[in-house]
């Protein structure tokens, strides 16, 4: 349903136009960037996501060629780890499966051609449908770190959800 490709920095002008303020901007990235999100911070994501410390890619929907979704993974090669992270889909392609579709594509990378023994990845508590998704794809809890920012007015807790190799390749072998 979707092929992943590496994030260019042309792609850069889709995540702006998909993010469309302050809060939206927030509950994708954290703390990473500010309102508002503008080229240089774009320009340094993307020398980021060009280092071996961070794979970055742009969702295509191949029926059409049209970019559906962003997401990344941050590698931590020492520990065989990664955290899944800035995972977008464009608000015209939410709730038709693109995510999932997405993220299976990024899993099987991570634990596929990267090698990695488990992914990780931090969610606002409150994004219920985000975690609905990933713990469909097999992320479990692995801990709740109550009110550790504050933005917007409120106070923001963040569930930290953890996928091992192990569970990936059961539920695969299961399915």
């Amino acid at each position: 349903m979707v092929e992943l490709r590496d994030f260019t920095p042309s792609d850069g002008r889709l995540l702006v136009a998909w993010i469309d303020g302050p809060v939206e901007l927030w509950t994708w990235s954290g703390h990473n960037f500010s309102w508002p999100f503008d080229e240089g911070q774009l320009a340094q994501y993307v020398a980021e996501s060009a280092t071996p410390l961070r794979q970055s890619w742009m969702a295509v929907d191949p029926a059409d060629d049209r970019v559906v979704g962003h997401l990344s993974l941050r590698i931590d090669a020492a520990n065989a780890s990664g955290r899944l992270g800035r995972v977008l889909v464009a608000p015209e392609a939410r709730g038709k499966g693109y995510g999932a579709a997405m993220l299976t594509q990024a899993l099987d990378a991570g634990f596929g051609e990267l090698g990695l023994e488990q992914i990780e990845l931090g969610v606002w508590d409150d994004n219920a449908n985000a975690i609905r998704l990933y713990e469909g794809l097999g992320f479990a809890c692995d801990r709740v770190l109550r009110d550790v920012a504050e933005f917007a007015g409120k106070p923001w807790s963040a569930m930290q959800m953890i996928l091992p190799r192990r569970v990936w390749v059961a539920d695969a072998a299961s399915a």
